[in-house]
């Protein structure tokens, strides 16, 4: 009888401390949890604004090269390099993704081109392999280069102005809200 009573209390104690699970359908995509979680994350970084728009702007900055696989790599670098926030420098560098690689390096090449006042014609229809991109050479690739820099200066400039500002409302809509609840 005894063992009865201690079983059926310990499942009854079971059952009211266990929550119930949620659904598949209720549960929000571990996708959308994790950019949650990364926005949050950015939110609230800790240092003061200039600081993280610091790192955001060199990230951007390296983003807009073609580097692949070395961008995040060289932001924390130049982050470091100018004291910047280095978790934001790897965030800025998602300026550049797969979506987003062809307008931006045909502008910054367009932009090259345009500084080095080229005259040349260039048609992106007559590169099909590797070997017909060689053919254009150094002169390709110091445009290319020439204008990632400039646009590099000008968006990272952009970017730490914009981010600066930013920080600094989600900072006082954050003190404000702490402040009423308190």
């Amino acid at each position: 009888m005894f063992k009865n009573i201690s079983q059926t209390s310990q499942q009854l104690l079971s059952k009211l401390t266990t929550k119930k699970s949620l659904s598949n359908r209720d549960k929000p995509p571990k996708l959308y949890r994790y950019g949650r979680y990364l926005y949050w994350r950015f939110i609230r970084m800790r240092g003061t604004p200039e600081y993280i728009a610091r790192g955001l702007a060199t990230g951007v900055f390296a983003g807009l090269f073609p580097i692949f696989g070395l961008q995040t790599i060289v932001g924390v670098a130049l982050a470091t390099l100018f004291r910047g926030h280095k978790i934001a420098a790897a965030a800025g560098t998602w300026v550049s993704n797969p979506l987003t690689y062809v307008p931006i390096y045909a502008i910054n090449f367009q932009v090259g081109r345009l500084l080095l006042n080229s005259k040349e014609e260039f048609m992106p229809d007559s590169i099909i392999s590797f070997q017909e991109l060689m053919k254009y050479g150094t002169q390709f690739v110091i445009a290319l280069f020439l204008g990632c820099f400039v646009m590099g200066i000008i968006c990272g400039t952009f970017s730490y102005f914009v981010g600066l500002k930013l920080i600094c409302l989600w900072r006082r809509d954050r003190g404000k809200k702490s402040s009423s609840i308190d």
